[in-house]
């Protein structure tokens, strides 16, 4: 059964099971924190897909030995493909378990047997959830200003758009930011704002993302040599770096097919804006579709890595930085 993501709310009670699919990795993220997991049971168990298979006995019995179910149990796995639908259907076979499930993905094909399994199957739900564009950043902003009351004009708005590029967790960071700001002042003029949001960019974490695929040595050892990342930074980098391959790998296979990347650039949605064409092209001649998917990997592992590190974090994204800029390095 597929329903649209503003639509989980109303839908919660009608499977145990929920598949969410789709390029929009920090709306999905959003979705199961704000609204699946306050109304699913507090004991959860996060797994990867290789995970899994890699431990897929350990896996069962946890699954089927029955002393696992004393209370509850919510289990998300992450970056599932088809290779977990064996798996999955063994579960449905064994009834009611009362145990839920939450799937993420990637953009899963029409010819994906999970997503066709999930898509047919009345209780089951199925979420695709794709990029946001400039109507859904402005009200998911509006709403976020509403509810905490602060006011500004509609030019600032704008501007705190612009500036998220699509992104919406550095959108989300810089209303966070206006938040903390707005506790001593209310109404924010646009100066106000703009300097906030300056602020919240001193780090250039868009900026170390493109000179990093760029391979641009000196910017990324300036970046280094002047700042110091909390772990908070660093999750950030990593979502702007995953965010950022998405996209590039989307347009590196419509240049193979099109063979016209200033075509391919003007068409993309959500819009490039004009500013940035010229290092996107930059990228996708350093970057080909098969080091991109190696690289997103990659990108993948170190969240991981960074997550389970935590305070070292900013000592393995360092390396992460200079591995990657290694013109030797045969990744990218």
């Amino acid at each position: 059964m597929i329903i649209k993501h503003y639509e989980i709310k109303k839908n919660l009670k009608k499977s145990n099971y929920f598949l969410f699919h789709g390029p929009n990795e920090n709306l999905i993220e959003e979705i199961i924190d704000k609204i699946l997991k306050p109304n699913f049971s507090k004991n959860l168990f996060n797994y990867d897909e290789d995970e899994i298979i890699k431990d897929i006995e350990i896996f069962k019995n946890n699954i089927f030995n029955r002393s696992f179910f004393d209370n509850q149990k919510l289990i998300v796995v992450n970056r599932a493909t088809d290779k977990f639908l064996k798996i999955f259907e063994l579960i449905l076979s064994k009834g009611d378990l009362d145990l839920n499930i939450i799937i993420k993905a990637q953009t899963l094909e029409k010819k994906s047997k999970l997503r066709n399994l999930f898509e047919k199957n009345k209780n089951l739900v199925i979420v695709p959830v794709y990029e946001d564009d400039k109507k859904a950043l402005m009200s998911y902003s509006q709403n976020f200003l509403n509810e905490n009351k602060i006011r500004i004009s509609i030019e600032s708005l704008n501007v705190i758009i612009e500036r998220s590029k699509g992104n919406r967790a550095i959108l989300k960071n810089n209303l966070n930011k206006i938040l903390s700001y707005s506790k001593n002042k209310k109404n924010l003029n646009y100066e106000d704002i703009t300097n906030l949001i300056n602020f919240s960019e001193s780090l250039n974490f868009l900026e170390i993302v493109n000179y990093c695929l760029s391979k641009n040595k000196k910017q990324v050892f300036r970046f280094i040599n002047e700042n110091i990342l909390s772990l908070d930074d660093n999750i950030i980098i990593i979502k702007n770096f995953l965010y950022k391959l998405k996209r590039l790998k989307k347009l590196s296979i419509e240049f193979e097919k099109k063979k016209n990347i200033d075509k391919i650039l003007s068409e993309s949605k959500p819009p490039i804006f004009w500013k940035d064409k010229d290092i996107i092209k930059q990228q996708l001649v350093f970057l080909s579709l098969k080091n991109i998917n190696i690289l997103i990997k990659k990108i993948n592992k170190l969240e991981l890595t960074v997550k389970k590190f935590p305070k070292i974090s900013n000592e393995i994204m360092n390396n992460f930085f200079l591995e990657n800029i290694d013109n030797s390095n045969s990744s990218i």
